[in-house]
C-alpha cells in the first residue's frame, strides 16, 4: 500500500481524505503499520514538532450522576465499588493544579460527575480558577462538566479556563447503544456552545464499545466537521460493575490507526492518546506518539494510569520531547 505519503500531503494541504481512504486507513494490513505511523508522524511534526504534553485530571465530583453510560463507574447504572463525593472546595482544587505541576503537567482538567453544572457550580468552579490562575498563570485549564449552555461557558471564560472537554464519544448511529438518558445531538449543542463563547473545544471519543469501524470514521469525520482543538481518543477500559464491564477488546494496533486517521483529519489540533491507553495499547504506547502530541498521567478519575515518571520515560525512549510549563524556574524531575 502506497498510499500513506498521499493522505499525509493531503493532510498538509488542507484537505480531507475520502471515506474510502480514511477506511483504508482503518483497514490496512498490520505489515504496514510503520509507513502509515510515519506519514501520520509527517503531519504531526509540522505543527507540533517532537513534543508531547502532559495533562493530568482531577475528579472534582464523583459519582451520583444521573446519565446512564454505559461505559462510566460513576453512572446511575454502575454498581462500581467507587467514592462518591460532593463537589470539592476550593483548596483541594487548588491542590490538584499543584500536583499537575509538579507532575510536569501543562495543562489541567477538572471534571464533575453529572448531567450538567448549577449555577452554584460554576460560580464556585470560577473562583477556582481564578485562585489557581493566580498561582500558575500559563497552566491550562479545562474543565469537562457535562451539557453547557452558552452563558455558562463564557462565565467558565472570564474566569480563566481555556478548554471545555465534552466528548462525542462515538458515532450519532451508535450513541443510543450506549447512553439513553441524553443525545448525540445534545453533546454536539454543548460543543456548539462552547465554541460560541470563544472557549477551545476539547472533544473525542471512546474506541473498544463494540462499535464498527464505519462509526469510528463517523467520529473522526465528526470531530474535523466540527473544528475541534483537542482531540482526547480513549479506549475502553472495562470496569466491573458497568454494562461494559465485562467487554474485553484490546486491539493495538486498531487503536494506532485510529490515532493515525484523527491526525490525518485533524491536522492542527491536538491528539491525545487518553484514557485506557495503558491496557489497551499495552507496549505499544511509545508508538501512538507518532499520530499524538499529549497524553495523561497518574490515572482517569476513577481508574488507575501512568504514573508521570514512568510516562516521562515512555516520552524520552520514544525520541520525543515533553512541552514545558513557564514557571520562572523548571520543574524539577521526580
Amino acid at each position: 500500500m502506497n498510499t500513506f505519503s498521499h493522505l499525509a500531503e493531503k493532510s498538509l494541504a488542507g484537505t480531507a481524505m475520502s471515506r474510502d481512504e480514511a477506511l483504508d486507513v482503518l483497514q490496512s494490513d498490520d505489515e504496514h503499520l510503520r509507513e502509515l505511523l510515519l506519514a501520520a508522524f509527517s503531519v504531526r511534526e509540522q505543527f507540533f514538532g517532537r513534543r508531547v504534553k502532559i495533562s493530568l485530571l482531577q475528579n472534582a465530583r464523583s459519582g451520583l450522576c444521573p446519565e446512564d453510560c454505559s461505559y462510566c463507574s460513576q453512572a446511575t447504572t454502575s454498581d462500581a465499588p467507587i467514592k462518591k463525593y460532593r463537589l470539592l472546595p476550593t483548596d483541594q482544587l487548588v491542590a490538584g493544579a499543584r500536583k499537575a505541576v509538579a507532575a510536569g503537567a501543562r495543562r489541567y482538567c477538572m471534571v464533575t460527575s453529572g448531567r450538567g453544572p448549577s449555577e452554584r457550580d460554576i460560580s464556585h468552579l470560577s473562583a477556582a480558577v481564578r485562585t489557581i490562575k493566580g498561582e500558575f498563570p500559563d497552566l491550562e485549564i479545562c474543565l469537562s462538566l457535562g451539557l453547557m449552555d452558552e452563558p455558562q461557558a463564557r462565565t467558565l471564560k472570564e474566569a480563566g479556563v481555556g478548554w471545555i472537554n465534552h466528548n462525542l464519544n462515538t458515532s450519532r448511529r451508535f450513541y443510543p447503544e450506549i447512553c439513553s438518558t441524553h443525545t448525540y445531538d445534545d453533546r454536539v449543542e454543548t460543543v456548539q456552545n462552547v465554541k460560541r463563547a470563544g472557549l477551545s473545544t476539547c472533544s473525542g471519543g471512546i474506541i473498544g464499545m463494540g462499535e464498527t469501524d464505519e462509526d469510528i470514521l463517523d467520529l473522526a469525520y465528526a470531530t474535523r466537521a466540527l473544528e475541534i482543538d483537542s482531540i482526547p481518543v480513549n479506549f475502553l477500559h472495562p470496569i466491573a460493575g458497568t454494562p461494559l464491564g465485562q467487554k474485553r477488546d484490546f486491539a493495538p494496533t486498531k487503536g494506532l490507526k485510529t490515532l493515525c486517521l484523527m491526525r490525518f483529519l485533524n491536522p492542527r489540533s491536538e491528539v491525545r492518546m487518553s484514557a485506557g491507553r495503558e491496557l489497551y495499547l499495552g507496549g505499544w504506547g511509545g508508538l501512538a506518539l507518532y499520530p499524538a502530541n499529549s497524553i495523561f498521567v497518574e490515572g482517569y478519575l476513577t481508574t488507575p494510569g501512568q504514573q508521570a515518571q514512568e510516562a516521562r520515560k515512555l516520552v524520552e525512549d520514544a525520541g520525543f520531547e515533553l512541552e514545558q510549563l513557564e514557571l520562572g524556574t523548571s520543574v524539577p524531575a521526580e
